[in-house]
C-alpha cells in the first residue's frame, strides 16, 4: 500500500513540473499586465455616493450590474441593466454598450449592506468590482468607473427598485 501511494505522489509530482498546457484562449500574463496597467486609473475612478448618482444622470452612461440575474431581480439600482459576469463575452458586452469610450458605472454587493440576500458580501479580494473593472478593460472599455464606499441600503440616497422593495 505506501508503494502505491509513493508512486502516486511521484507521479503526481512529475505532472505538476510538466511544461504549461498552452491555450492561447487563457493569458494570464495578458490580465496581469491590464491589473498593473489599470491599478491607479482604477483608484481614480472610484466615486463617492454623490458622485455616483451625478454620474447616473448622464443619459448616455451605462450603469451596469454584473451580479446574478436572480440577485439583480432582488434588488438593484434603478435604471441599472444586467449583464450577469459570467455571461461576459465581447457580443453579449456589445449588446449592452454601445461604445468602447462610453461611460460606464459599476457596482457590486460589497458596495451595499443591509440586505444580505440581494447584496450578499464577498471576500473583499474577490469583490465583483475588481473582476468586472479588470474584465471591461480586457474587453477595450476605457471609461469605466465605480461606485467606492460601502452603503447601508435603507440610509443611502441611491434609488433602488426589485421584488425584494414590494
Amino acid at each position: 500500500m505506501k508503494t502505491l501511494i509513493l508512486t502516486f505522489i511521484i507521479g503526481a509530482t512529475s505532472i505538476l513540473a510538466a511544461e504549461p498546457i498552452p491555450n492561447q484562449l487563457i493569458d494570464y500574463k495578458e490580465f496581469q499586465k491590464i491589473v498593473a496597467t489599470s491599478a491607479s486609473e482604477r483608484e481614480s475612478h472610484r466615486l463617492t455616493e454623490p458622485q455616483f448618482i451625478e454620474a447616473m444622470a448622464d443619459k448616455n452612461a451605462v450603469l451596469l450590474d454584473a451580479r446574478s440575474s436572480s440577485k439583480y431581480d432582488l434588488r438593484h439600482i434603478r435604471g441599472a441593466v444586467n449583464l450577469p459576469f459570467t455571461d461576459f463575452t465581447a457580443g453579449t458586452l456589445e449588446k449592452v454598450i454601445p461604445s468602447k469610450d462610453v461611460k460606464i458605472l459599476i457596482y457590486c454587493n460589497n458596495n451595499f449592506e443591509g440586505s444580505p440576500v440581494s447584496f450578499a458580501s464577498k471576500a473583499p479580494s474577490a469583490s465583483l468590482n475588481i473582476s468586472t473593472y479588470t474584465s471591461l478593460r480586457s474587453y477595450g472599455y476605457t471609461n469605466i468607473y465605480e461606485l467606492g464606499p460601502l452603503l447601508d441600503v435603507h440610509t443611502t440616497s441611491i434609488p433602488f427598485e426589485g421584488t425584494e422593495l414590494k
